[in-house]
């Protein structure tokens, strides 16, 4: 038995499933890996491999053949393994979970992979509930943990239920995705209690479950980039928004309301309306009246006025799109803190969950202050989210890219230290990076970025933007230190490219956490920048910091980092994007 149940996906999954069918050629992982294993032997070649693929299996009833058909069995299933685990950072952890799954199908041996996985996050996860404390905070932490689970649960769940055959050539990237947010979940859980014992012992309890998702990772990776090199075709040519069809020009697989969106304007006519003077005063009393299992994008507009609430689209609150009268006359507004008490997870004013979230023309703002420390205006999770012409105002920690892929478009993001921090797939694209005034003997740092494994698809790029200083701090901005970024977690990575950098940004551009913490393992790049904060030749020595090429840059565009192509368009037809680079 696995751990979860995966017998039923949830309503999400299974709705994007449903209204997304794949027109593919059925391609089988099996039969690719097969094709590496002889690869590496060096006796490859297609030609052989399709007449073997097709040549019928001879039987016998002899026990002697049986036995050596046993004995191939487990030799094949042993190179397979090894083969699998070849790429992985933990590659005794992962033969030894391997080697009890049964038969020597990869493919079941990649599910045996994420199903260890399962096992070990609950076992990790349940270190929380087994914490006895009197002490608030350490409480408050525990309730994030299990809410985390049921997040990590979920993601698991899509994982294994779409290893096979066509979905894994094609879903590649959506597993790397889900599997890359149940490890951030996990760091996120133990960042949540404070510094001291308690924190150590979840840290430990996390240990196994980290290795093995990071294995899990570093397996989905490689047959992705298998099946990328041997160009399988439906693999490396994925579905295009220009794909033609019967439905007017637009492709098969887009769901009908997608497509009825893709011939409006920006703004849809909305289900709801949230005014002051309205039916409905509040965007959580919108949220309250959505229906439970609603087909198709659900719209709220927000009229002008300043709403002063704490917003969640849950998970289950799929494909919502709120949008209001400019980022500056409509403002979700509230003031959590760290400092009074609330942990930083649970600070923001709003905070997208469910998947396919889009808001426009919206301003988010935590109106605590520098003085309150950590105070998160935005919190994101929603897989492909999409946020246009949208204001996110705060000091600390000001916008939460939590995890999964999200795109920002023309946006205002204000704050001083990390105001651009977490671990999702994260793509800016000309947007304002507004550095306020801290406090007195503090810093700004523009972003930090946890990535906690190297196999993780996550990063923060920041493409076509404008770094530079607000005006309260133009008049002392010589007086403190301003940089582009700082490494939150192990394998931090932040790119910068085609943007136009103030001359508030330190020479060196990039500052360290603490000590040389993850000089060596984050990856961090510029490519192409101008302006008077943009000249590289002071920069830091790091290994990890790199001065990128065309190339390099390429892969981190809206088209291949976070596969914009796929569904930035059908979410909303009027969203501007650059799916490469721009020059």
């Amino acid at each position: 038995m696995s751990a979860f149940d995966f017998g039923h996906l949830s309503e999400r999954r299974r709705a994007e499933r449903e209204a997304k069918k794949r027109k593919r050629i059925a391609i089988g992982l099996g039969i690719t890996l097969t094709i590496l294993i002889l690869l590496a032997s060096g006796a490859f070649a297609v030609a052989q491999h399709s007449k073997h693929a097709t040549q019928p299996r001879k039987t016998t009833t002899s026990k002697a053949n049986g036995a050596n058909a046993g004995t191939k069995e487990i030799a094949t299933s042993s190179k397979v393994i090894k083969l699998l685990c070849n790429s992985t950072d933990y590659k005794t952890d992962c033969e030894s979970t391997l080697k009890n799954a049964t038969g020597s199908d990869p493919k079941d041996l990649i599910k045996a992979s994420i199903k260890a996985v399962a096992g070990e996050v609950k076992k990790g996860f349940a270190k929380a509930s087994q914490l006895k404390t009197d002490d608030p905070k350490v409480k408050g932490a525990i309730a994030d943990c299990n809410e985390l689970l049921d997040h990590a649960k979920d993601e698991l769940e899509s994982t294994i239920a779409n290893i096979d055959g066509e979905k894994m050539s094609s879903k590649s990237n959506d597993l790397k995705n889900w599997m890359s947010a149940v490890m951030s979940y996990q760091q996120t859980c133990i960042d949540g209690f404070p510094e001291g014992d308690l924190k150590s012992k979840m840290e430990d309890g996390m240990k196994s479950a980290k290795k093995m998702t990071s294995n899990a990772l570093a397996i989905i990776n490689e047959a992705a980039s298998i099946l990328s090199t041997l160009e399988i075709p439906g693999f490396t040519h994925p579905r295009l928004l220009q794909e033609e069809s019967s439905n007017g020009g637009l492709p098969d697989w887009m769901s009908t309301e997608d497509r009825r969106l893709l011939k409006e304007k920006a703004k849809p006519p909305p289900n709801v309306v949230v005014a002051k003077d309205g039916k409905f005063t509040t965007i959580n009393a919108a949220l309250k009246a959505m229906p439970k299992k609603y087909t198709g994008r659900y719209v709220i507009y927000v009229k002008e006025g300043i709403y002063e609430e704490q917003v969640i689209i849950t998970k289950d609150m799929v494909n919502v799109t709120i949008y209001g009268d400019g980022s500056r006359k409509t403002i979700v507004t509230s003031s959590k803190n760290f400092v009074d008490g609330t942990r930083t997870f649970q600070t923001a004013t709003f905070a997208a969950i469910g998947d396919g979230f889009m808001a426009q023309d919206i301003g988010f703002r935590n109106s605590a202050g520098a003085i309150k420390h950590q105070a998160v205006a935005l919190r994101v999770q929603s897989d492909r989210s999409v946020f246009l012409n949208c204001r996110m105002e705060g000091y600390q920690d000001t916008l939460y890219v939590q995890t999964h892929r999200q795109f920002y478009r023309s946006c205002v993001i204000a704050g001083t230290i990390d105001f651009i921090f977490g671990d999702a797939a994260a793509v800016f694209q000309n947007c304002q990076m507004v550095v306020r005034k801290p406090l007195d003997n503090q810093q700004n740092i523009v972003t930090a970025q946890g990535r906690v494994d190297r196999h993780q698809s996550t990063g923060i790029v920041i493409q076509k933007c404008k770094i530079q200083p607000d005006k309260k701090l133009i008049p002392v901005m010589k007086k403190i230190k301003s940089y582009l970024g700082r490494p939150w977690k192990e394998y931090s990575r932040t790119i910068v490219m085609e943007t136009t950098i103030g001359d508030l940004i330190h020479p060196d551009g990039w500052l360290p956490w603490e000590g040389d913490f993850a000089l060596k393992t984050l990856e961090y790049g510029e490519y192409n920048n101008d302006g008077p904060g943009a000249a590289v030749s002071a920069r830091v020595k790091w290994p990890g910091y790199k001065v990128i090429n065309k190339q390099q840059a390429l892969t981190f565009t809206v088209e291949k980092f976070i596969q914009g192509r796929e569904w930035i368009k059908a979410i909303n037809s009027g969203t501007p994007v650059r799916l490469t680079l721009f020059n």
